[in-house]
C-alpha cells in the first residue's frame, strides 16, 4: 500500500486528485493539507511514502515544503502538483530533489503512475512536461548533448546501462529484473554514478541521461 500526503489549498483540487487516487487499491490518502506549513507537519507526523504538494500555496509553498520535507523526512518521496504553463518552476524543483513533477490536469492515468513510479524509487515528469523538457535538451545551442556524452564517459558500461534505465524512470527494482542482477548491486551502481558525476540525486541522473542520448525508451 502506497501511502500519500496530498497538499493544495483548494479543496475541491484535493477532492478531485483524492477521487483519481482512490480508484487504485494499491493507493490511500493518508492525510491532506491546506497549506506547505500544514504539508510539512503531517508529513513528520504520517511520514507518507510520498507526498504530492501544489506549488502555490499559503504560509509555506510548495517548493519551500518540499524543501523541508526532503530535509526532515527523507524517506519521503516527494512530488509537485502543478498546472501547464508553470513548468519555469520544474529545474528549481528538480534541483532541490522532488521526484515528480505532475500536472492536475492530466490523464488520471498519469497521476497514478506518477504515485507508483516515484514511491518506487524512480522518477516521473506527466508527459507533457517531459516532452517539454526533453526539447530544451536538445535544442543545439545549450551544447549540452556534447558536454553529458563526454561526462558520462567516466562510466563503466553496466554503469551507462543503469543510468539509461534511470533515464526511463525506472526503479531500482525494475532496473535490476531488467539486466539481471540483484537490488543491492543497481543501488551501488546508482551511488557510484551519483558520486563519480557530482550529482546530487538520481533525478538529476535521470537528466543528464536525456542529455547524452542514453534513452531510447
Amino acid at each position: 500500500m502506497i501511502r500519500v500526503l496530498l497538499a493544495d489549498d483548494d479543496e475541491m483540487v484535493r477532492a478531485g486528485v483524492g477521487a483519481i487516487l482512490a480508484t487504485d487499491p494499491g493507493i490511500k490518502v493518508v492525510a491532506e493539507a491546506g497549506d506547505g506549513r500544514e504539508a510539512v507537519e503531517l508529513a513528520l507526523t504520517h511520514r507518507p511514502d510520498v507526498a504530492l504538494l501544489d506549488i502555490r500555496m499559503p504560509r509555506l509553498d510548495g517548493l519551500a515544503a518540499a524543501v523541508e520535507i526532503i530535509r526532515t523526512a527523507p524517506a519521503v518521496a516527494v512530488a509537485i502538483l502543478t498546472t501547464f504553463g508553470e513548468d519555469a518552476y520544474l529545474t528549481r524543483a528538480l534541483d532541490d530533489g522532488v521526484r515528480g513533477f505532475l500536472l492536475k490536469s492530466g490523464n488520471p492515468r498519469e497521476l497514478i503512475a506518477g504515485v507508483h513510479a516515484v514511491a518506487g524509487g524512480g522518477a516521473y515528469l506527466s508527459p507533457r512536461m517531459a516532452a517539454r523538457v526533453i526539447g530544451e535538451l536538445r535544442s543545439p545551442r545549450l551544447g549540452r548533448a556534447v558536454t553529458a556524452r563526454g561526462r558520462v564517459e567516466a562510466l563503466t558500461e553496466r554503469e551507462r546501462d543503469v543510468l539509461a534505465l534511470l533515464g526511463a524512470g525506472l526503479s531500482n527494482a525494475q532496473i535490476a529484473r531488467r539486466l539481471g542482477l540483484v537490488e543491492g548491486t543497481v543501488k551501488g551502481h546508482v551511488s557510484a554514478i551519483l558520486t563519480r558525476l557530482d550529482l546530487r540525486n538520481r533525478v538529476q541522473a535521470a537528466v543528464l541521461a536525456h542529455e547524452a542520448g542514453l534513452v531510447t525508451e
